[in-house]
């Protein structure tokens, strides 16, 4: 017991110097005409149940303090009061309907997604997001940024508290422009996961095989963070979300900038690459989108994340074909990437894994092999 108080007395005292989340008394305002509605909603219940309580209680407390015995108050005899019945059962019937009606309007308005000008779909998958402008035939991969992914690495030797916007920023945002409607559908590609930036004001489920949507006027320019908040599996904790929004302007000068980057990735596909080009774009696609399974060691996780430093995939040149099958279908917990990733960056991973760490295979991938790749097999 003299034990456990000790223990009890450490953590009080190291309370005021431990790292604790941001404080907060109250609801986020938010940038978005509905996240206004609902802190005033909010707000307006919060001041009504707060006067309901004061009377109740100071009436409560006035009662017994006058009427105590020691001042000789007698109690009185009668078993109810039919006028007071009636006051307490109208009074609140009014004040509820007084709240439901403006609630419910509110509720309404919030599923009016009619006459969006941009429409996107958040799919969520294992453990990133995929953003489609589905009026624009733009796609982007939403991952964890790379110094997250180095700070999280077991035995980093970082502090996790001295790196800014820790878990919470990305290598690609949702890029939107301000004060136009748009209109956010969510899915998911395996588990449910669940799509929330706070200060629009709602969060929506993300379902596979279901469409959710919900909509977003965003008022002021800036960049706004949120979180899968579906308990998703080992990587829930490592799929952050965040929302850049800018003027029309920017927001089309970046639409540009996309189209131009696929229309650039298109024709990498008939480049041959060098070895030292390869390893060098393959370390970059290793650490965005293989490194918090595998490890910066290629070591991987025993027990649930294979090794590929001196694996037998990586090693046997038998193996190559099942090596890139695997990263462009993906198997078992492995996800597939043959969506998300070209085939030069396809070959460049490939590439770096069977020559990293020890392995040194001298295998070279070509994009043209992972074309070939792609054909030959049909899942």
């Amino acid at each position: 017991m003299k034990l456990i108080y000790q223990k009890l007395l450490s953590l009080l005292l190291l309370l005021p110097f431990s790292a604790i989340a941001e404080w907060g008394l109250n609801m986020t305002q938010g940038v978005t005409p509905i996240s206004k509605e609902i802190y005033d909603m909010h707000m307006l219940t919060l001041w009504v149940v707060t006067i309901i309580g004061v009377l109740v209680f100071g009436v409560m407390f006035w009662s017994i303090f006058h009427h105590r015995k020691s001042k000789g108050a007698k109690a009185a005899k009668f078993s109810h009061s039919t006028t007071v019945e009636i006051i307490w059962t109208i009074v609140p019937t009014i004040i509820i309907i007084s709240l439901a009606v403006p609630a419910t309007g509110l509720l309404i308005r919030m599923d009016d997604t009619s006459e969006a000008k941009i429409t996107i779909k958040a799919t969520g998958i294992q453990w990133k997001w995929k953003y489609d402008y589905l009026d624009e035939d733009i796609t982007l991969y939403s991952s964890l940024d790379a110094k997250s992914q180095e700070v999280a690495q077991r035995d980093s030797g970082q502090n996790p508290m001295e790196h800014e916007n820790y878990l919470l920023d990305v290598d690609e945002p949702l890029v939107v422009p301000v004060n136009t409607k748009l209109r956010i559908l969510t899915t998911a590609e395996d588990v449910i996961h669940a799509w929330w930036v706070p200060e629009l004001g709602w969060k929506r489920d993300a379902i596979p095989g279901f469409i959710n949507d919900n909509w977003a006027i965003i008022e002021e320019p800036g960049t706004y963070r949120g979180n899968c908040t579906e308990i998703c599996g080992k990587g829930h904790g490592y799929m952050p979300i965040v929302v850049k929004a800018v003027s029309m302007e920017e927001y089309e000068a970046w639409v540009d900038d996309r189209k131009a980057l696929k229309l650039a990735a298109l024709e990498s596909q008939n480049k041959t690459l060098t070895m030292d080009e390869s390893m060098a774009e393959g370390e970059k696609v290793y650490k965005k989108q293989c490194l918090m399974c595998h490890q910066a060691n290629g070591e991987g996780v025993p027990g649930a994340f294979p090794a590929l430093a001196g694996s037998e995939i990586a090693l046997k040149k038998e193996n190559t074909l099942e090596h890139l099958y695997r990263i462009i279908y993906g198997k078992n917990l492995m996800p597939k990437f043959g969506d998300q990733l070209t085939d030069l960056e396809i070959a460049a991973v490939t590439t770096y894994e069977r020559n990293a760490w020890g392995n040194n295979t001298g295998d070279l991938i070509q994009p043209k092999e992972v074309a070939e790749a792609r054909k030959n097999q049909t899942k």
